[in-house]
């Protein structure tokens, strides 16, 4: 697995886990099938248990920059893939621009058409205010 596959399965989590699941090791090894010896699971568990431990900030940050959308209008992909993104931004682990293309990539692929301009817009508009 690799950074890429890492991160959807991150987002995967932090999704079943907003729609009530525990993301618990069955759904990471059965389901996703996540091995433990893989490279990039701490990545992943690190990223499921920081969205979880942060999600009321994480949102309160998000909702900032939504231009008048509440989070519970949003698709739960769509809040899944922001707070997830919102999450990678605040670490500072990765360029702002690696980290918005990367959840772009995200929403192409599991969200709707509108989704990617949205998300590109929110996690930009974020990572500009907090540069400054």
């Amino acid at each position: 697995m690799d950074r890429r596959q890492a991160r959807a399965a991150a987002m995967k989590l932090i999704y079943e886990w907003e729609m009530g699941g525990d993301g618990g090791e069955e759904t990471v090894g059965g389901i996703l099938e996540i091995k433990p010896e893989e490279p990039e699971y701490d990545y992943t568990q690190r990223m499921v248990e920081g969205v979880r431990r942060d999600a009321e900030e994480l949102d309160k940050r998000i909702g900032s920059y939504t231009s008048g959308w509440k989070l519970e209008r949003l698709g739960r992909v769509d809040l899944a893939i922001l707070r997830l993104g919102a999450y990678e931004l605040s670490l500072g682990e990765l360029p702002p621009g690696v980290v918005i293309s990367e959840a772009v990539s995200l929403a192409h692929v599991y969200s709707t058409d509108k989704a990617p301009s949205f998300i590109n817009g929110v996690l930009g508009s974020m990572a500009r205010a907090e540069k400054e």
